[in-house]
């Protein structure tokens, strides 16, 4: 599932391309909203809320869209080849006289009325990216539940808005815990969730979600997809293993010496599935 720096470089580029512009073609490739007229309406902005991506039409409607693992976002300038997958995979579609933007393998598309975006994203904690960030709300969302696997709150959209996998991992680190640790034992949740804020700050216009501040590929992360690898800080080998109850469980990462904690019995050193499962409250 991407990260919330990722949801918002999609929100940029849509945005540069679509806002202010005229729909001349505009499908949505779902049941629901197959006969939605949207043609003739302007694409007014483009906005990230968490991981979730609002398009906002004059007439006040938007197209609410979420990536999940699989979707992504293309736009095509007139006359350029569509090359993001098969016709079968398109979910929406908005064309302008630019171009036309391109929703492949969407697993989320809904229109609905602007005044009731709530009903999409009202749900979502402070959103590390956005106008509405507020640390003292995240961390009190956060310890809300003391005795919840850490890991497991960060990736809790209802907590803070934006953390995906990477980011939960990398914290967990920078914490000195393992992913299994009661949120509770955070020393200190306040500089936790400002690092939080600074990691995704720090990449929402590049790729890679670089943690440590070193950009050279294999030197990006402190443990996450390093499985077998050495820690950057103590050479110890990373370990790797999963945490929560399938289908929705998901690879961590963590080393053994420089994080304190609960851990599972059986771990292993090779590279684990990635991001996989869906966390709560996405």
């Amino acid at each position: 599932m991407p990260e919330g720096d990722s949801v918002y470089r999609v929100a940029a580029r849509l945005h540069e391309a679509l806002a202010g512009q005229l729909l001349t073609a505009a499908e949505l490739r779902v049941p629901a909203h197959a006969t939605a007229a949207l043609a003739g309406r302007r694409v007014l902005e483009v906005v990230p809320r968490g991981k979730h991506l609002l398009t906002r039409l004059e007439g006040g409607l938007t197209l609410h869209t979420h990536l999940r693992m699989d979707g992504r976002w293309e736009f095509y300038r007139t006359g350029e080849r569509w090359s993001g997958g098969p016709a079968w995979q398109i979910r929406a579609l908005l064309g302008t006289e630019r171009g036309t933007a391109v929703g492949y393998r969407l697993p989320v598309v809904e229109l609905l009325r602007t005044v009731d975006e709530d009903r999409a994203v009202g749900h979502l904690g402070p959103d590390l990216l956005g106008p509405d960030w507020d640390p003292v709300e995240a961390v009190r969302r956060l310890l809300a539940r003391p005795g919840r696997p850490l890991a497991e709150a960060l990736l809790d959209q209802r907590n803070l808005a934006g953390i995906g996998n990477v980011y939960a991992n990398e914290l967990c680190f920078v914490a000195g815990l393992t992913p299994w640790t009661a949120v509770g034992e955070l020393p200190h949740p306040d500089r936790l969730v400002e690092r939080a804020q600074q990691m995704l700050e720090a990449n929402k216009l590049r790729s890679g979600h670089i943690t440590t501040g070193d950009t050279r590929p294999g030197h990006r992360h402190w443990v996450y997809g390093r499985a077998g690898r050495p820690c950057p800080r103590c050479v110890t080998a990373v370990r790797t293993g999963r945490q929560g109850d399938p289908p929705l469980d998901r690879a961590v990462f963590w080393c053994p010496s420089c994080q304190r904690g609960p851990a599972p019995a059986v771990t292993s050193a090779r590279p684990g599935r990635g991001g996989a499962g869906r966390p709560p409250g996405r």
